[in-house]
């Protein structure tokens, strides 16, 4: 299955999807996220970290300043400011690769956005936060709206569904309706349907099965599920940085069933598998790195 094209609204910039696997690199800049906490918590290691993924072939970088992993406590506004703002003027000045903040609050999607920032990352999609739909429309910046259940610290226990493709479906719908209600226009809309968020190992692998009903939107559709604990469970690896190969395979089948933008941590990998797929299933020759 071939992804529909669009043009995806980010502020000042379009940036084609469909044809192309586009790749969206994670920078956590927490002591505590899951894969890679820690790891780039000073402004130099997080910025070199953010030049390598461009290099390596991200289209996008996704800067991260709280941690969503289960169990995670919620950090201050200025706390998340201080581990983010820096950073994205930073690689503003240094790169022209697009930015997004994975926020859930409107002051640090404005301040993001004022530095140079142009999609906010929204796994509340719009509900964490009040004045978030509001800086968005002001900014006209691309958003992501996710589905997911509860906060990090409750999501993952017992999570239960009648039928999670069609409850996940109907929230996004509503999120939907709420965004274009606030002045977001739906050009500026990405949809994804929270792998790993409030959902067990089952729900994901029927989310990532019928992940092609979610083109009845038509509109572009994220998937993140890079070194998640269910790829853990399927495959023996406790360690997330262990998870290399089911990541791949598990962004190659959502690449397949119509994924435009892919959320990883294995950047150059994805990109080269995604290429070798996207050349197979359009029947052109591509190269991720002309």
């Amino acid at each position: 299955m071939s992804s529909t094209s669009f043009l995806w609204q980010c502020t000042d910039r379009t940036i084609p999807l469909g044809k192309h696997a586009c790749i969206m690199g994670i920078l956590n800049t927490t002591p505590d996220s899951f894969s890679d906490g820690g790891k780039f918590g000073t402004l130099s290691h997080a910025l070199d970290r953010a030049l390598e993924m461009e290099a390596e072939g991200a289209q996008i970088i996704d800067i991260g300043g709280e941690s969503s992993r289960p169990g995670a406590e919620p950090v201050s506004l200025n706390e998340e400011l201080q581990r983010t703002i820096p950073l994205i003027e930073k690689i503003h000045s240094h790169s022209k690769v697009a930015i997004s903040i994975d926020t859930t609050k409107a002051e640090v999607a404005r301040q993001a956005l004022e530095a140079g920032a142009q999609i906010v990352n929204d796994i509340s999609a719009l509900e964490g936060d009040s004045n978030m739909a509001e800086v968005i429309a002001e900014f006209s910046a691309g958003v992501v709206l996710m589905h997911k259940r509860g906060t990090a610290k409750t999501m993952q226990n017992n999570p239960t569904y009648n039928e999670v493709v069609s409850e996940v479906a109907s929230y996004l719908k509503d999120r939907i309706v709420v965004a274009e209600n606030a002045g977001i226009q739906r050009a500026q809309i990405v949809l994804d349907p929270g792998i790993g968020f409030g959902k067990t190992t089952a729900h994901n692998l029927e989310l990532l099965r019928h992940l092609s009903q979610f083109a009845d939107f038509s509109l572009p559709l994220l998937l993140g599920a890079s070194r998640k604990n269910f790829i853990g469970e399927l495959t023996g690896r406790k360690k997330p940085e262990e998870r290399k190969a089911g990541s791949l395979a598990v962004a190659l089948w959502a690449r397949s069933r119509g994924a435009h933008i892919l959320r990883v941590h294995d950047v150059i990998d994805t990109c080269e598998a995604c290429t070798l797929l996207d050349t197979l299933l359009g029947g052109d020759y591509l190269c991720f790195r002309n």
